[in-house]
């Protein structure tokens, strides 16, 4: 199941769904908290608050919102708050919109998907070009950047893009396949 299937079930009640949820994205959480608090405690604890966040505010999701940006989002909140809580001024943490982001960006860069041509094909000539030479050439968002004649921070934004939507069509796939 996806994430966002896996959060479906979770609002409708199903306490498994959160295991595996959980299970499936605790390192990359963790690991990014460590890298803005560096310390494991501190870490530690700001990531209880974020689970327990997503707990008492999953009645809000949304399924057509992808969950691990959502997730993200939500763990910013609480370092955010966190850091406010430590009077943290004199901290150099940089928790901006945008390193969440890209942070969520990197994840969902790792995880496979295997689209084909028809799905593919459903994509724009830019978010096509993107992904190709983002996967298939192994080239950074800067390296696209130049090619494309675009920025880095538009690069990211095509792929991205480019990979919610080939998700979406897969998923709308998967359920039309199921039904017949």
């Amino acid at each position: 199941m996806t994430d966002e299937e896996l959060m479906v079930a979770y609002v409708e009640g199903d306490a498994e769904a959160f295991e595996i949820l959980y299970g499936r994205h605790k390192s990359r959480v963790l690991g990014f908290l460590m890298t803005k608090l560096r310390d494991r405690n501190e870490a530690e604890d700001v990531f209880q608050t974020a689970f327990t966040k997503l707990h008492h505010g999953r009645h809000k999701y949304r399924q057509d919102i992808p969950f691990l940006p959502w997730l993200f989002t939500i763990t910013r909140n609480a370092l955010v708050d966190h850091v406010r809580k430590k009077g943290a001024h004199d901290r150099h943490i940089t928790v901006s919109e945008e390193v969440v982001n890209d942070y969520a960006e990197q994840v969902i860069d790792t995880t496979p998907i295997q689209a084909t041509f028809t799905e593919l094909s459903k994509l724009n000539e830019s978010q096509r070009q993107a992904l190709e030479l983002r996967f298939n050439q192994g080239l950074t968002f800067a390296e696209i950047a130049e090619q494309m004649q675009t920025s880095a921070d538009n690069s990211r934004q095509l792929i991205s893009r480019a990979v919610r939507k080939l998700r979406t069509l897969m998923i709308k796939k998967e359920h039309k396949d199921e039904k017949i």
